[in-house]
């Protein structure tokens, strides 16, 4: 009786990575745009692939911790809340290209979740601009052009065809952001 257990734990411990591998795979199989890539969140060890946003329109925003733009978060965040049952993604990305992040991701965490508030995913901070753009932003940067500072927000359309940009002096409850995000939305 004992040998049948420890046999059939052996075999569903050797066919859980299979199954999560092939599921992993699958997903990326299914998308096939600039999204296939993965990307550490902020203050984790944890990568997700961006795939997993299929099909759902994105707003994009490289940020920073000690900008003047910084309070955008809370209109950003109150956009997340929002919109995101409807299917929006907001994704932000900390970046240093401007010299106004810190250099410990756990106060970029501290500014973002504690003081902010902020629930949508944030990544690592990285490059934005440049050879050495994260993967997003270089092809970002190749459909439109870099961020000239914080708080540059992209919105990509769910069949990731479309990338309208926005500057920084965009706020995220601005008239033309937010209906260019129920379009985007109606086009789901």
């Amino acid at each position: 009786m004992l040998k049948k257990i420890i046999l059939g734990l052996a075999a569903l411990c050797i066919n859980i990575p299979l199954h999560a591998h092939a599921v992993t795979n699958e997903s990326a199989e299914a998308c096939q745009d600039f999204t296939n890539v993965n990307i550490r969140k902020l203050r984790s060890e944890q990568t997700i692939n961006l795939c997993q946003f299929k099909n759902k329109p994105l707003l994009i925003v490289n940020t920073a911790s000690n900008c003047g733009f910084t309070p955008q978060f809370r209109g950003l965040e109150a956009l997340y809340k929002q919109y995101k049952d409807e299917g929006l993604v907001i994704l932000g990305f900390p970046s240093d290209d401007f010299f106004q992040e810190e250099n410990d991701e756990k106060l970029t965490a501290k500014v973002c979740f504690v003081n902010y508030g902020v629930t949508f995913p944030m990544f690592a901070t990285s490059e934005v601009r440049g050879s050495n753009a994260n993967a997003i932003f270089k092809h970002l940067n190749e459909q439109t052009s870099s961020p000239n500072w914080n708080f540059y927000k992209y919105l990509v359309s769910a069949d990731r065809k479309t990338i309208t940009r926005f500057n920084s002096k965009t706020e995220p409850s601005s008239a033309r952001l937010v209906n260019s995000i129920e379009k985007a939305l109606s086009n789901n």
